[in-house]
């Protein structure tokens, strides 16, 4: 049971799950990005919990949870195979940019824990690098979306309402 198995279409769960992921990355790029001063300041010894540390953090560990859990889904029911209208290519650069997408919703959280409670400024950076990647994605992905939905008039949106 591949990440492959086609399915008729995506659970409900498996909808709420990607709607409360975009909610959350959301908050993280736009509300509580604010990370770099707290983290400047924990590793001159001086750590500050404050609304934007806990916030961030419990964002992230929700993003984490809820990206394993929509892996589980995947697995077990898959998803609706890519639209005719998709050229060939695309349905693979589509697959390659999913598939880094659940990495860096999964390797994000982890560095980004790593370099807070470990102190560890070179994974900082790297979060920080992987985090304007996700973002690049994910820009990516909903650009994609505009083309299917009304360029190649596919109605994609459909499939997560």
């Amino acid at each position: 049971m591949g990440l492959s198995k086609k399915s008729a279409a995506f659970t409900p769960v498996q909808k709420a799950l990607h709607w409360a992921v975009v909610v959350l990355l959301g908050f993280q790029f736009f509300v509580f990005d604010g990370m770099g001063r707290p983290f400047h300041q924990l590793m001159d010894g001086v750590a500050t919990y404050t609304t934007t540390v806990i916030a961030h953090i419990a964002i992230g560990l929700a993003v984490l949870v809820f990206a394993l859990w929509r892996l589980v889904l995947r697995a077990r029911h898959g998803a609706p195979a890519a639209p005719e209208a998709e050229p060939e290519a695309l349905r693979k650069v589509s697959k390659l940019a999913h598939a880094a997408i659940y990495l860096l919703m999964l390797v994000l959280p982890v560095t980004g824990l790593i370099a807070w409670f470990g102190k560890v400024g070179n994974v900082a950076e790297v979060h920080e690098v992987l985090t304007n990647a996700l973002l690049a994605l994910v820009i990516l992905h909903v650009a994609a979306v505009a083309v299917h939905q009304f360029w190649w008039k596919t109605n994609l949106l459909a499939r997560m309402r």
